[in-house]
This record gives structure tokens, C-alpha cells and sequence, in this order.
């Protein structure tokens, strides 16, 4: 497994070795050891999601206060553009973000650790988008911080299409008045 460092140290792009042949390709997409190899942390999964969406859907900023989720994402069908937003007050990276593109194609993977922000805008016409979750989804602690806050100034890729976002996505808070993560 090839891993890259981001712009935020705790962000990691994972790229899993892909052995393909006329017939096809194979790749471990998740193995515990490995995972704990590359990034140097110990985190147990406890339920995997997948969102079918089509290009110009936005989902985010997402997380959970109260029960932090760390996130192993990959798309295994189309492209995105994926977001990681450091939302740890006493982070030296506090309200910064990285993006990275994960398709099918580069079967990148992007380790999004529990205090992060998480969105996503598919690029290409669909997407299917996977991720492994640290902790089970808790609604009472789901928070969503607007898209297109000023103060995050995330640099979203243009599409031909409008972004399309849920109700709840299109009403999160603004950074400067959202609930943080305090360590």
C-alpha cells in the first residue's frame, strides 16, 4: 500500500496495490494490519456505508460531535472531488482543509480521522462512494457546516451542472458559529 501525506498531517491518501491482467484487475481494498501499518494508528470499523449519487451532488460538511466517526473513503464507480476539514479547536490546523480527487480509476482511498470535516461532490456522471466508519452513525450528534463558508473558503471544482444539496446540507452552519471538537 502506497500512502501520501496531505497538507494535514492526520489526512492520509491511501493507494492499495492493483494487480491487473486482461482478465481484469484484484486488490485488498481493506486489510486491518496494512491499514494500521500505513497509518500508524489503531481503529477498529464498525459499519461500512455506500451513496450512489450523480455528478453535482454535494454532500456535506458531515460529522458527529458527541460520537466522532474516523473515515476510510473510496469510490468504486465515477469520480469525486472528497474534502477533510480539521474541526479540532486546539489543532495548529484548525479550519483548514485538503481536497483530493478518488475514483475508480486511481483507487485511491482517503483516511479522514475522527475531529475532521467530510464532503464530497461527484465529478463525473455517477458515483458509487464507500466508507468505513469508526463509530455507528449517531443523528443527535450529526452536525453539517455549509459548504461554501467564506471563512473555510474550500476550492471547489467547477462542473457543468449546479451543485445539488439535501435540505440539511443546504441549511449547516456557518464555520465561525458551528460546534467544534475540544480535546
Amino acid at each position: 500500500m502506497l500512502v501520501e501525506k496531505t497538507s494535514l498531517p492526520d489526512v492520509l491518501i491511501l493507494t492499495p496495490k492493483v494487480f491487473g491482467d486482461a482478465r481484469g484487475f484484484f486488490m485488498e481494498s481493506f486489510n486491518q494490519k496494512a491499514f494500521e501499518q500505513a497509518t500508524g494508528c489503531k481503529r477498529d470499523f464498525v459499519q461500512d456505508n455506500h451513496s450512489r449519487s450523480r455528478q453535482g451532488v454535494l454532500r456535506g460538511i458531515h460529522y458527529q460531535l458527541e460520537q466522532p466517526q474516523g473515515k476510510l473513503v473510496r469510490v468504486v464507480q465515477g469520480s469525486v472531488w472528497d474534502v477533510a476539514v480539521d474541526l479540532r479547536r486546539d489543532s495548529a490546523h484548525f479550519g483548514q482543509w485538503v481536497g483530493v480527487e478518488l475514483s475508480a480509476e486511481n483507487s485511491r482511498q482517503l483516511w479522514v480521522p475522527e475531529g475532521f470535516g467530510h464532503a464530497f461532490v461527484v465529478l463525473s456522471e455517477t458515483a458509487d462512494f464507500l466508507y468505513k466508519t469508526t463509530d455507528y452513525y449517531h443523528p443527535e450528534s450529526e452536525r453539517c457546516i455549509r459548504f461554501d463558508d467564506p471563512e473555510l473558503a474550500i476550492e471547489w471544482p467547477e462542473l457543468p451542472v449546479e451543485f445539488s444539496l439535501s435540505e440539511k446540507d443546504q441549511a449547516g452552519s456557518t464555520f465561525s458559529k458551528a460546534d467544534v471538537y475540544k480535546r
